[in-house]
C-alpha cells in the first residue's frame, strides 16, 4: 500500500464520524432507470431538507431517517410508479465503502463512511454519490469551490489539520496516479542468465 493511500485512509477514518453520505443505486443502466435514478434522488433530498430542516445535525438526521424511513420509502415508489417503473424504493442507514470524490475544491478520500443508501429495484445500475451531511449534494467538481455555509459547518466539525487536508487530498491523489503512469510508462528490463552445462571431460587413452 503506497504512502498517499495510507494517509487518505487515515484521513477518512478520522473525519467519518461527521459525515453522512448519501448513496442511490438505479435499477439498471438503462437511460429510464438512470433518469429515474436522478429524479428520485432530487425528490429525497428535497424532501428531507423540508422536513428536516436545513440545520440539522447528523445525529438529528439520522434520528429522522430512522422515524421516516417508511414514508420516503412509500413517497419515492409513488414517484417511481406514476413514472410507470413497476419497482420500489429500499432506504437504509448503512456503514459503506466510498471511493474518492471532490466536491468543490476538496476531496472526500476513499474510505468507510455512514451513509443513507437507497436502492431502487435491483440495484444493478450505476451509483449516485454525495455528502448528505455537511449539506454537499448540489455540489459537484465542475464548481470551482463549495458553498460557504457547508464549508463553515465543516470547518466546525473536523480538528483544522483534517479540514485544511481536505483541500490537498486531490492534488495527493492526482500525484499518486501521476507517479502510478510514471511507473507503468518505464521500460520493463528482463534479466536473463544464461546457465552453462558443464561437461565432464574424459581422459584420451
Amino acid at each position: 500500500m503506497s504512502g498517499v493511500r495510507k494517509q487518505d485512509e487515515a484521513l477518512a477514518s478520522r473525519i467519518a464520524p461527521s459525515i453522512l453520505r448519501f448513496h442511490v443505486l438505479a435499477n439498471s443502466d438503462s437511460s429510464e432507470d438512470q433518469a429515474m435514478k436522478l429524479e428520485v434522488k432530487d425528490f429525497l433530498l428535497e424532501k428531507i431538507r423540508t422536513e428536516a430542516g436545513e440545520n440539522t445535525g447528523k445525529q438529528e438526521l439520522c434520528q429522522y431517517l430512522a422515524e421516516h424511513r417508511d414514508d420516503l420509502e412509500k413517497a419515492a415508489g409513488e414517484l417511481i410508479r406514476s413514472r410507470g417503473f413497476s419497482y420500489g424504493a429500499s432506504i437504509r442507514l448503512e456503514i459503506c465503502e466510498f471511493p474518492a470524490r471532490t466536491y468543490g475544491d476538496m476531496t472526500f478520500p476513499a474510505g468507510t463512511y455512514e451513509a443513507v443508501r437507497v436502492l431502487l429495484g435491483e440495484g444493478q445500475g450505476k451509483n449516485f454519490w454525495c455528502v448528505l451531511y455537511p449539506s454537499l449534494c448540489y455540489t459537484d467538481s465542475l464548481q470551482a469551490v463549495m458553498p460557504e455555509d457547508s464549508e463553515n459547518t465543516l470547518k466546525a466539525l473536523l480538528p483544522e489539520e483534517d479540514f485544511y487536508a481536505l483541500f490537498t487530498a486531490r492534488k495527493m491523489t492526482a500525484k499518486a496516479g501521476a507517479e502510478k503512469e510514471q511507473s507503468d510508462a518505464l521500460p520493463q528490463m528482463e534479466i536473463r542468465f544464461k546457465f552453462l552445462e558443464w561437461l565432464p571431460f574424459h581422459d584420451s587413452l
